[in-house]
Protein backbone atom coordinates (compact mmCIF):
# COMPACT_ATOMS: atom_id res chain seq x y z
CA UNK A 1 0.00 0.00 0.00
CA UNK A 2 1.07 3.67 -1.15
CA UNK A 3 2.34 5.14 2.07
CA UNK A 4 0.20 8.48 1.35
CA UNK A 5 -2.81 5.76 1.75
CA UNK A 6 -1.35 4.36 4.70
CA UNK A 7 -1.72 7.04 6.42
CA UNK A 8 -5.02 8.77 5.40
CA UNK A 9 -6.91 5.82 6.51
CA UNK A 10 -4.67 4.94 9.76
CA UNK A 11 -4.58 8.78 10.24
CA UNK A 12 -9.11 8.21 9.97
CA UNK A 13 -9.02 5.62 12.53
CA UNK A 14 -6.92 7.23 15.05
CA UNK A 15 -9.54 10.38 14.74
CA UNK A 16 -12.35 7.84 15.60
CA UNK A 17 -11.05 7.29 18.60
CA UNK A 18 -9.95 10.98 19.28
CA UNK A 19 -13.89 11.89 18.24
CA UNK A 20 -15.24 8.54 20.52
CA UNK A 21 -13.20 10.28 23.72
CA UNK A 22 -16.18 12.00 25.19
CA UNK A 23 -18.53 8.55 25.15
CA UNK A 24 -15.77 6.49 26.10
CA UNK A 25 -15.01 8.96 29.34
CA UNK A 26 -18.78 8.42 30.01
CA UNK A 27 -18.57 4.99 30.22
CA UNK A 28 -15.59 4.52 32.54
CA UNK A 29 -17.38 7.43 34.79
CA UNK A 30 -17.89 4.82 37.50
CA UNK A 31 -14.70 2.87 37.37
CA UNK A 32 -12.58 2.19 40.24
CA UNK A 33 -9.86 4.93 40.38
CA UNK A 34 -7.09 1.98 39.85
CA UNK A 35 -8.33 1.64 36.59
CA UNK A 36 -9.83 4.36 35.15
CA UNK A 37 -6.71 4.54 32.52
CA UNK A 38 -6.74 0.83 31.40
CA UNK A 39 -10.93 1.01 31.07
CA UNK A 40 -10.07 3.66 28.79
CA UNK A 41 -7.94 1.73 26.85
CA UNK A 42 -9.72 -0.97 27.00
CA UNK A 43 -12.59 0.89 25.02
CA UNK A 44 -9.85 2.89 22.77
CA UNK A 45 -8.89 -1.10 21.58
CA UNK A 46 -12.38 -2.26 21.19
CA UNK A 47 -12.97 0.72 18.49
CA UNK A 48 -9.22 -0.03 17.27
CA UNK A 49 -10.41 -3.36 16.32
CA UNK A 50 -13.54 -3.04 14.28
CA UNK A 51 -11.74 -2.25 11.61
CA UNK A 52 -9.57 -5.00 9.51
CA UNK A 53 -5.88 -3.95 10.07
CA UNK A 54 -4.14 -6.47 8.56
CA UNK A 55 -4.31 -5.46 5.11
CA UNK A 56 -1.63 -2.20 6.66
CA UNK A 57 0.38 -4.85 8.61
CA UNK A 58 2.90 -5.89 5.57
CA UNK A 59 3.29 -2.28 4.14
CA UNK A 60 3.87 -0.41 8.17
CA UNK A 61 6.42 -3.37 8.75
CA UNK A 62 8.07 -2.53 5.17
CA UNK A 63 8.48 0.97 6.49
CA UNK A 64 10.00 0.67 9.70
CA UNK A 65 7.12 1.56 11.36
CA UNK A 66 5.30 -0.96 13.78
CA UNK A 67 2.56 -2.77 12.75
CA UNK A 68 0.07 -2.27 15.30
CA UNK A 69 0.58 -6.12 16.79
CA UNK A 70 1.61 -5.47 20.10
CA UNK A 71 -0.53 -2.36 20.39
CA UNK A 72 -3.00 -3.88 23.22
CA UNK A 73 -1.94 -2.44 26.30
CA UNK A 74 -1.10 1.43 24.88
CA UNK A 75 -3.61 1.57 21.77
CA UNK A 76 -3.85 5.76 21.38
CA UNK A 77 0.06 5.89 21.65
CA UNK A 78 1.21 3.54 19.12
CA UNK A 79 -1.38 4.45 16.97
CA UNK A 80 -0.48 8.37 17.26
CA UNK A 81 3.18 7.44 16.94
CA UNK A 82 2.70 5.40 13.79
CA UNK A 83 0.85 8.04 11.94
CA UNK A 84 3.58 10.18 13.25
CA UNK A 85 6.27 8.40 11.84
CA UNK A 86 4.64 8.30 8.44
CA UNK A 87 3.93 11.80 8.15
CA UNK A 88 7.77 12.28 9.22
CA UNK A 89 8.45 9.79 6.37
CA UNK A 90 7.06 12.26 3.63
CA UNK A 91 8.38 15.44 5.10
CA UNK A 92 4.94 16.23 6.25
CA UNK A 93 4.00 18.62 9.35
CA UNK A 94 2.93 16.20 12.60
CA UNK A 95 0.01 17.86 14.63
CA UNK A 96 0.24 17.72 18.32
CA UNK A 97 -1.72 14.72 20.34
CA UNK A 98 -4.97 15.55 21.18
CA UNK A 99 -5.64 16.81 24.88
CA UNK A 100 -6.23 13.28 25.81
CA UNK A 101 -5.07 10.95 28.59
CA UNK A 102 -2.18 8.76 26.77
CA UNK A 103 -0.48 5.38 28.37
CA UNK A 104 2.33 4.55 26.63
CA UNK A 105 3.84 0.79 26.55
CA UNK A 106 6.15 1.43 29.60
CA UNK A 107 3.41 2.26 31.39
CA UNK A 108 1.40 -0.53 30.30
CA UNK A 109 3.71 -3.27 31.47
CA UNK A 110 3.90 -1.56 34.94
CA UNK A 111 0.00 -1.45 35.45
CA UNK A 112 -0.35 -4.94 33.94
CA UNK A 113 2.58 -6.17 36.24
CA UNK A 114 0.84 -3.59 39.09
CA UNK A 115 -2.53 -5.51 38.70
CA UNK A 116 -0.90 -8.92 38.66
CA UNK A 117 1.06 -8.49 41.94
CA UNK A 118 -1.92 -6.60 43.94
CA UNK A 119 -4.16 -9.97 42.69
CA UNK A 120 -1.65 -12.87 43.01
CA UNK A 121 1.71 -12.33 44.87
CA UNK A 122 4.22 -9.44 45.15
CA UNK A 123 7.87 -10.17 45.69
CA UNK A 124 10.82 -11.16 43.96
CA UNK A 125 10.64 -14.65 41.98
CA UNK A 126 12.41 -16.09 39.23
CA UNK A 127 9.16 -16.24 37.39
CA UNK A 128 6.54 -13.49 37.09
CA UNK A 129 3.89 -15.79 35.57
CA UNK A 130 2.28 -17.62 38.58
CA UNK A 131 1.56 -21.26 39.63
CA UNK A 132 -1.41 -22.26 40.61
CA UNK A 133 -2.22 -25.70 41.48
CA UNK A 134 -5.41 -27.41 42.90
CA UNK A 135 -5.18 -28.98 46.23
CA UNK A 136 -6.48 -32.72 46.17
CA UNK A 137 -8.66 -33.75 49.23
CA UNK A 138 -5.89 -35.75 50.31
CA UNK A 139 -4.26 -32.09 51.50
CA UNK A 140 -6.79 -32.22 53.88
CA UNK A 141 -5.21 -34.59 56.36
CA UNK A 142 -1.96 -34.57 55.27
CA UNK A 143 0.01 -31.35 55.62
CA UNK A 144 3.15 -32.56 53.95
CA UNK A 145 1.08 -32.75 50.55
CA UNK A 146 1.11 -29.00 50.30
CA UNK A 147 4.33 -28.44 51.89
CA UNK A 148 5.94 -30.40 48.91
CA UNK A 149 4.10 -28.18 46.63
CA UNK A 150 5.37 -25.37 47.98
CA UNK A 151 8.72 -26.50 48.14
CA UNK A 152 8.30 -27.43 43.98
CA UNK A 153 7.07 -24.06 43.33
CA UNK A 154 3.18 -23.65 43.98
CA UNK A 155 2.63 -19.95 45.08
CA UNK A 156 -1.53 -20.21 44.71
CA UNK A 157 -4.00 -22.84 46.56
CA UNK A 158 -6.68 -23.51 44.90
CA UNK A 159 -9.48 -25.13 46.73
CA UNK A 160 -12.81 -26.29 44.54
CA UNK A 161 -15.69 -25.80 46.64
CA UNK A 162 -17.54 -28.29 44.47
CA UNK A 163 -16.03 -30.84 46.18
CA UNK A 164 -15.47 -31.52 50.12
CA UNK A 165 -17.11 -29.47 53.06
CA UNK A 166 -16.66 -26.48 55.30
CA UNK A 167 -14.55 -28.97 57.54
CA UNK A 168 -12.59 -30.13 54.98
CA UNK A 169 -12.01 -26.91 53.47
CA UNK A 170 -11.02 -25.44 57.12
CA UNK A 171 -7.94 -27.68 57.79
CA UNK A 172 -6.74 -27.02 53.96
CA UNK A 173 -6.70 -23.18 54.76
CA UNK A 174 -4.94 -24.07 58.30
CA UNK A 175 -2.13 -26.09 56.48
CA UNK A 176 -1.63 -23.83 54.21
CA UNK A 177 -1.55 -20.57 56.39
CA UNK A 178 1.01 -22.83 58.59
CA UNK A 179 3.08 -23.91 56.02
CA UNK A 180 3.27 -19.62 55.09
CA UNK A 181 4.39 -19.16 58.61
CA UNK A 182 7.31 -22.07 59.35
CA UNK A 183 9.19 -21.39 55.46
CA UNK A 184 8.20 -17.97 54.85
CA UNK A 185 6.81 -18.17 51.15
CA UNK A 186 4.59 -15.64 50.10
CA UNK A 187 1.25 -17.97 49.36
CA UNK A 188 -2.10 -17.32 48.94
CA UNK A 189 -5.54 -18.99 48.37
CA UNK A 190 -7.57 -19.44 46.03
CA UNK A 191 -11.04 -20.76 46.48
CA UNK A 192 -13.83 -21.47 43.64
CA UNK A 193 -17.35 -20.99 44.08
CA UNK A 194 -19.48 -23.90 42.92
CA UNK A 195 -22.11 -22.02 40.57
CA UNK A 196 -25.27 -24.05 39.16
CA UNK A 197 -23.99 -27.64 38.24
CA UNK A 198 -26.28 -28.70 34.77
CA UNK A 199 -25.95 -32.12 34.90
CA UNK A 200 -27.83 -35.39 33.94
CA UNK A 201 -30.09 -36.95 37.12
CA UNK A 202 -28.91 -40.12 38.41
CA UNK A 203 -29.45 -42.86 36.07
CA UNK A 204 -30.25 -46.36 37.70
CA UNK A 205 -32.13 -48.59 35.44
CA UNK A 206 -33.04 -52.32 37.28
CA UNK A 207 -32.62 -55.42 35.14
CA UNK A 208 -33.71 -59.13 36.05
CA UNK A 209 -30.58 -61.35 35.19
CA UNK A 210 -31.66 -64.86 36.32
CA UNK A 211 -33.12 -66.49 39.68
CA UNK A 212 -34.57 -63.29 40.72
CA UNK A 213 -31.39 -61.48 40.45
CA UNK A 214 -31.52 -57.79 39.37
CA UNK A 215 -28.44 -55.56 37.96
CA UNK A 216 -28.88 -51.58 38.08
CA UNK A 217 -27.00 -49.86 35.18
CA UNK A 218 -25.97 -46.27 35.75
CA UNK A 219 -26.31 -45.21 31.99
CA UNK A 220 -27.43 -45.52 29.13
CA UNK A 221 -26.34 -46.60 25.40
CA UNK A 222 -27.02 -44.05 22.62
CA UNK A 223 -26.73 -44.22 19.08
CA UNK A 224 -26.45 -41.45 16.39
CA UNK A 225 -30.87 -41.33 14.74
CA UNK A 226 -32.07 -41.85 17.77
CA UNK A 227 -34.79 -39.44 20.01
CA UNK A 228 -34.35 -39.32 23.46
CA UNK A 229 -36.57 -37.49 26.23
CA UNK A 230 -35.12 -34.74 28.33
CA UNK A 231 -36.90 -34.29 31.56
CA UNK A 232 -37.72 -31.79 34.76
CA UNK A 233 -39.76 -35.19 36.10
CA UNK A 234 -38.28 -37.06 38.73
CA UNK A 235 -36.98 -40.51 36.80
CA UNK A 236 -34.20 -43.10 37.58
CA UNK A 237 -34.13 -43.26 33.13
CA UNK A 238 -35.28 -45.85 30.44
CA UNK A 239 -33.41 -46.76 27.40
CA UNK A 240 -34.99 -46.67 24.49
CA UNK A 241 -36.83 -49.76 23.04
CA UNK A 242 -36.64 -50.51 19.34
CA UNK A 243 -38.32 -53.14 17.00
CA UNK A 244 -37.28 -54.72 13.34
CA UNK A 245 -34.78 -53.21 11.44
CA UNK A 246 -33.79 -51.01 14.50
CA UNK A 247 -36.95 -48.47 14.36
CA UNK A 248 -37.21 -46.94 17.54
CA UNK A 249 -40.50 -47.63 19.36
CA UNK A 250 -40.17 -46.21 22.41
CA UNK A 251 -37.62 -43.08 23.20
CA UNK A 252 -35.02 -42.96 26.45
CA UNK A 253 -35.60 -40.61 29.62
CA UNK A 254 -33.00 -38.48 31.48
CA UNK A 255 -33.46 -36.34 34.40
CA UNK A 256 -31.44 -33.03 34.79
CA UNK A 257 -30.43 -31.81 37.71
CA UNK A 258 -31.50 -28.42 37.35
CA UNK A 259 -35.37 -28.39 35.50
CA UNK A 260 -35.20 -25.24 34.82
CA UNK A 261 -33.24 -25.19 32.27
CA UNK A 262 -36.18 -27.21 30.17
CA UNK A 263 -37.67 -24.04 30.22
CA UNK A 264 -34.96 -22.00 28.95
CA UNK A 265 -34.23 -24.47 25.91
CA UNK A 266 -35.23 -23.60 22.44
CA UNK A 267 -36.12 -25.92 19.87
CA UNK A 268 -33.03 -26.41 17.23
CA UNK A 269 -30.77 -25.49 20.67
CA UNK A 270 -28.27 -27.65 20.50
CA UNK A 271 -27.34 -29.83 23.64
CA UNK A 272 -24.18 -31.09 24.29
CA UNK A 273 -23.59 -34.23 26.99
CA UNK A 274 -20.19 -35.35 28.84
CA UNK A 275 -17.98 -32.81 27.38
CA UNK A 276 -19.81 -32.72 24.01
CA UNK A 277 -18.86 -36.08 23.73
CA UNK A 278 -22.93 -36.44 22.97
CA UNK A 279 -24.28 -33.84 20.95
CA UNK A 280 -27.88 -33.33 20.27
CA UNK A 281 -30.48 -31.00 18.83
CA UNK A 282 -33.97 -30.15 20.27
CA UNK A 283 -36.27 -31.24 18.05
CA UNK A 284 -40.13 -30.45 20.39
CA UNK A 285 -40.63 -29.45 23.50
CA UNK A 286 -43.33 -29.32 26.46
CA UNK A 287 -43.66 -27.74 29.61
CA UNK A 288 -41.73 -30.86 31.46
CA UNK A 289 -39.82 -32.21 28.82
CA UNK A 290 -37.74 -31.80 25.62
CA UNK A 291 -37.29 -34.15 22.56
CA UNK A 292 -33.53 -34.35 21.25
CA UNK A 293 -32.14 -35.88 18.22
CA UNK A 294 -29.34 -37.59 19.07
CA UNK A 295 -26.65 -36.17 15.92
CA UNK A 296 -22.76 -37.52 17.23
CA UNK A 297 -21.84 -40.23 19.55
CA UNK A 298 -18.28 -39.84 20.50
CA UNK A 299 -19.25 -42.32 23.49
CA UNK A 300 -21.93 -45.03 23.42
CA UNK A 301 -23.50 -44.57 26.88
CA UNK A 302 -24.24 -41.26 28.66
CA UNK A 303 -23.85 -42.16 32.62
CA UNK A 304 -25.16 -40.58 35.75
CA UNK A 305 -24.18 -36.84 36.97
CA UNK A 306 -22.43 -36.19 33.18
CA UNK A 307 -22.44 -32.38 32.56
CA UNK A 308 -24.84 -30.82 30.37
CA UNK A 309 -24.02 -27.46 27.72
CA UNK A 310 -26.16 -25.46 26.16
CA UNK A 311 -24.57 -23.22 23.48
CA UNK A 312 -27.06 -21.65 22.19
CA UNK A 313 -29.42 -21.06 24.79
CA UNK A 314 -30.33 -18.28 27.06
CA UNK A 315 -30.32 -19.97 30.42
CA UNK A 316 -32.24 -17.97 33.34
CA UNK A 317 -29.78 -19.31 36.31
CA UNK A 318 -27.99 -17.29 38.78
CA UNK A 319 -24.40 -17.18 38.51
CA UNK A 320 -24.41 -17.44 42.39
CA UNK A 321 -26.59 -20.47 43.88
CA UNK A 322 -27.62 -20.67 47.20
CA UNK A 323 -24.82 -22.62 48.23
CA UNK A 324 -22.02 -20.32 47.23
CA UNK A 325 -23.91 -17.33 48.76
CA UNK A 326 -23.85 -20.17 52.14
CA UNK A 327 -20.27 -20.49 51.73
CA UNK A 328 -19.41 -16.58 50.97
CA UNK A 329 -18.75 -15.98 54.39
CA UNK A 330 -16.04 -18.96 55.19
CA UNK A 331 -14.40 -17.51 51.54
CA UNK A 332 -13.96 -13.77 52.51
CA UNK A 333 -12.91 -14.55 55.73
CA UNK A 334 -10.22 -17.54 54.32
CA UNK A 335 -9.38 -16.78 51.13
CA UNK A 336 -7.57 -14.46 49.28
CA UNK A 337 -9.27 -14.41 45.69
CA UNK A 338 -12.50 -15.96 44.83
CA UNK A 339 -12.99 -17.56 41.66
CA UNK A 340 -16.41 -16.75 40.10
CA UNK A 341 -17.80 -19.81 38.18
CA UNK A 342 -20.83 -19.44 35.71
CA UNK A 343 -20.69 -15.72 35.43
CA UNK A 344 -22.43 -14.63 32.43
CA UNK A 345 -22.83 -11.03 32.24
CA UNK A 346 -22.21 -7.72 33.53
CA UNK A 347 -25.31 -8.12 35.92
CA UNK A 348 -23.80 -11.12 37.44
CA UNK A 349 -20.81 -9.56 38.34
CA UNK A 350 -22.99 -6.75 40.21
CA UNK A 351 -24.54 -9.21 41.89
CA UNK A 352 -21.25 -10.87 43.30
CA UNK A 353 -19.83 -7.11 44.38
CA UNK A 354 -23.48 -6.75 46.45
CA UNK A 355 -23.00 -10.22 47.97
CA UNK A 356 -19.17 -9.53 48.95
CA UNK A 357 -20.05 -5.87 49.69
CA UNK A 358 -22.83 -7.30 52.73
CA UNK A 359 -19.79 -9.80 53.67
CA UNK A 360 -17.25 -6.60 54.14
CA UNK A 361 -14.72 -8.40 51.74
CA UNK A 362 -13.73 -5.08 50.26
CA UNK A 363 -9.65 -6.23 49.74
CA UNK A 364 -10.78 -9.74 48.53
CA UNK A 365 -9.20 -10.57 44.85
CA UNK A 366 -11.81 -11.47 42.33
CA UNK A 367 -11.43 -13.88 39.32
CA UNK A 368 -14.10 -14.00 36.73
CA UNK A 369 -14.08 -17.33 34.99
CA UNK A 370 -14.74 -17.36 31.28
CA UNK A 371 -16.19 -20.78 30.95
CA UNK A 372 -19.31 -20.47 28.22
CA UNK A 373 -19.78 -18.87 25.12
CA UNK A 374 -22.21 -16.03 26.95
CA UNK A 375 -19.70 -15.21 29.02
CA UNK A 376 -17.13 -14.89 26.34
CA UNK A 377 -19.60 -12.70 24.61
CA UNK A 378 -20.36 -10.56 27.13
CA UNK A 379 -16.62 -10.10 28.49
CA UNK A 380 -16.01 -6.36 27.43
CA UNK A 381 -18.67 -5.68 29.90
CA UNK A 382 -17.86 -8.42 32.52
CA UNK A 383 -14.55 -6.23 32.66
CA UNK A 384 -15.77 -2.94 32.58
CA UNK A 385 -17.76 -3.52 35.30
CA UNK A 386 -15.37 -6.06 37.27
CA UNK A 387 -13.37 -2.78 37.17
CA UNK A 388 -15.43 -0.40 39.07
CA UNK A 389 -13.89 -3.02 42.47
CA UNK A 390 -9.98 -3.29 42.55
CA UNK A 391 -7.89 -6.61 42.60
CA UNK A 392 -9.53 -8.52 39.84
CA UNK A 393 -8.73 -11.50 36.90
CA UNK A 394 -10.05 -13.40 34.54
CA UNK A 395 -9.70 -17.17 34.51
CA UNK A 396 -9.74 -18.62 30.70
CA UNK A 397 -11.43 -22.41 31.72
CA UNK A 398 -10.91 -23.61 28.68
CA UNK A 399 -12.44 -27.09 29.61
CA UNK A 400 -16.52 -26.07 28.95
CA UNK A 401 -15.49 -23.19 26.94
CA UNK A 402 -14.36 -25.84 24.52
CA UNK A 403 -17.67 -27.54 24.21
CA UNK A 404 -19.90 -24.64 23.96
CA UNK A 405 -17.60 -22.76 21.29
CA UNK A 406 -16.34 -25.90 19.47
CA UNK A 407 -12.90 -26.90 19.92
CA UNK A 408 -11.88 -25.93 16.56
CA UNK A 409 -12.87 -22.16 17.67
CA UNK A 410 -10.67 -22.27 21.51
CA UNK A 411 -7.22 -21.50 20.19
CA UNK A 412 -8.94 -17.75 18.44
CA UNK A 413 -11.36 -17.43 21.72
CA UNK A 414 -8.39 -17.76 24.11
CA UNK A 415 -6.57 -15.42 22.06
CA UNK A 416 -9.26 -12.62 22.19
CA UNK A 417 -9.69 -13.42 26.19
CA UNK A 418 -5.63 -12.77 26.34
CA UNK A 419 -5.99 -9.45 23.68
CA UNK A 420 -8.69 -8.07 25.31
CA UNK A 421 -7.54 -8.31 29.29
CA UNK A 422 -4.05 -7.39 28.09
CA UNK A 423 -5.84 -3.66 26.18
CA UNK A 424 -7.78 -3.96 30.22
CA UNK A 425 -4.37 -4.46 31.73
CA UNK A 426 -5.86 -7.19 33.60
CA UNK A 427 -4.44 -10.50 34.64
CA UNK A 428 -5.32 -13.91 33.47
CA UNK A 429 -5.42 -17.13 34.42
CA UNK A 430 -4.67 -19.87 31.97
CA UNK A 431 -6.95 -23.03 32.99
CA UNK A 432 -7.49 -26.92 32.02
CA UNK A 433 -5.73 -29.71 31.05
CA UNK A 434 -2.29 -27.88 31.69
CA UNK A 435 0.67 -30.66 31.83
CA UNK A 436 -2.67 -33.54 32.69
CA UNK A 437 -1.06 -36.32 31.02
CA UNK A 438 2.36 -35.52 33.36
CA UNK A 439 -0.09 -34.99 36.65
CA UNK A 440 -1.57 -38.35 35.76
CA UNK A 441 1.07 -40.46 34.43
CA UNK A 442 4.45 -38.88 34.80
CA UNK A 443 4.84 -38.49 31.18
CA UNK A 444 4.23 -35.04 29.28
CA UNK A 445 2.80 -35.02 25.70
CA UNK A 446 4.66 -32.98 23.36
CA UNK A 447 1.28 -31.03 23.00
CA UNK A 448 0.76 -30.04 26.29
CA UNK A 449 4.42 -28.83 26.64
CA UNK A 450 3.39 -26.32 23.36
CA UNK A 451 -0.22 -25.87 25.69
CA UNK A 452 2.25 -24.26 28.42
CA UNK A 453 4.68 -22.01 26.31
CA UNK A 454 1.37 -20.31 25.13
CA UNK A 455 0.43 -20.11 28.42
CA UNK A 456 3.17 -17.84 29.41
CA UNK A 457 1.35 -15.16 27.77
CA UNK A 458 -1.25 -15.02 30.83
CA UNK A 459 0.26 -14.09 34.57
CA UNK A 460 -0.73 -17.35 36.47
CA UNK A 461 -0.81 -21.19 34.89
CA UNK A 462 -3.24 -23.30 36.91
CA UNK A 463 -2.45 -27.08 37.34
CA UNK A 464 -5.05 -29.79 38.13
CA UNK A 465 -4.67 -32.85 40.74
CA UNK A 466 -2.94 -35.99 40.09
CA UNK A 467 -0.57 -38.26 41.57
CA UNK A 468 2.66 -36.74 39.54
CA UNK A 469 1.54 -33.02 40.08
CA UNK A 470 4.89 -32.11 41.69
CA UNK A 471 6.79 -33.42 38.71
CA UNK A 472 3.92 -31.11 37.19
CA UNK A 473 4.93 -28.31 39.10
CA UNK A 474 8.82 -28.36 38.60
CA UNK A 475 8.59 -28.96 35.01
CA UNK A 476 6.23 -25.78 34.83
CA UNK A 477 8.44 -23.73 36.56
CA UNK A 478 11.51 -24.72 34.55
CA UNK A 479 9.71 -24.06 31.31
CA UNK A 480 8.46 -20.42 32.88
CA UNK A 481 12.14 -19.55 33.81
CA UNK A 482 13.05 -20.28 30.22
CA UNK A 483 10.30 -19.02 28.14
CA UNK A 484 9.81 -15.51 30.51
CA UNK A 485 13.42 -14.59 29.11
CA UNK A 486 12.50 -14.53 25.55
CA UNK A 487 9.09 -13.35 25.34
CA UNK A 488 6.62 -10.71 26.97
CA UNK A 489 2.84 -11.33 25.15
CA UNK A 490 2.69 -11.87 21.40
CA UNK A 491 2.77 -10.66 18.33
CA UNK A 492 -0.43 -11.10 16.13
CA UNK A 493 -2.23 -9.95 13.07
CA UNK A 494 -5.30 -7.93 13.67
CA UNK A 495 -8.00 -8.75 11.60
CA UNK A 496 -11.59 -7.05 12.70
CA UNK A 497 -13.42 -8.84 16.11
CA UNK A 498 -16.66 -8.99 16.17
CA UNK A 499 -16.85 -9.02 19.80
CA UNK A 500 -15.05 -5.57 19.50
CA UNK A 501 -17.98 -4.29 17.17
CA UNK A 502 -20.54 -5.73 19.13
CA UNK A 503 -19.39 -4.25 21.76
CA UNK A 504 -18.47 -0.81 20.83
CA UNK A 505 -22.08 -0.30 19.13
CA UNK A 506 -23.59 -1.12 22.63
CA UNK A 507 -21.57 0.61 24.30
CA UNK A 508 -20.83 4.33 22.46
CA UNK A 509 -23.13 4.09 19.08
CA UNK A 510 -21.35 3.67 15.70
CA UNK A 511 -18.04 5.06 15.37
CA UNK A 512 -17.77 8.31 14.43
CA UNK A 513 -16.07 7.59 10.68
CA UNK A 514 -16.60 4.99 7.95
CA UNK A 515 -15.53 1.57 8.24
CA UNK A 516 -12.28 1.24 5.94
CA UNK A 517 -13.19 -1.50 3.54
Amino acid sequence: MKIEKLCIELNEILQSIIDNESKIDITISNIHQEYRLSAKNLCRYLILRTFDLRKYQASLSDYGVSSLGTSEGYVYSNLYSVVKNLKLIQGLPVAEKSNIEIIGYERSSELIKKNANNLFNQGSRSNFTEIMVTLPNEAAEDKSIIEEMVQNGMEIARINLSHGDIDMWTKMVQFVNEIKIETNHILKIYMDLSGPKIRTATIAISRKKGKGKEKVKNGINLRVGEHIILTKRKTLGKKSKFGKKNKQLKMAEIGVMLPEIIDDVKIDDVVLFDDGMIKSVVISKTDEDIELLITHCYKPKLSSQKGINLPDTKLNLPALTAKDIENLPFVCKNADIVGYSFVRTAEDVQFLYEQLNLNNAKDLGVVFKIENKEAFENLPFILLEGMKRDKIGVMIARGDLAVEIGFERISEVQNEILWLCEAAHIPVIWATQVLENLAKTGIPTRAEISDVVQGVQAECIMLNKGPYINDAIKMLKNILIRMEAHSLKKKNSLRALNIAKNTVNQLIGEINTKQLS
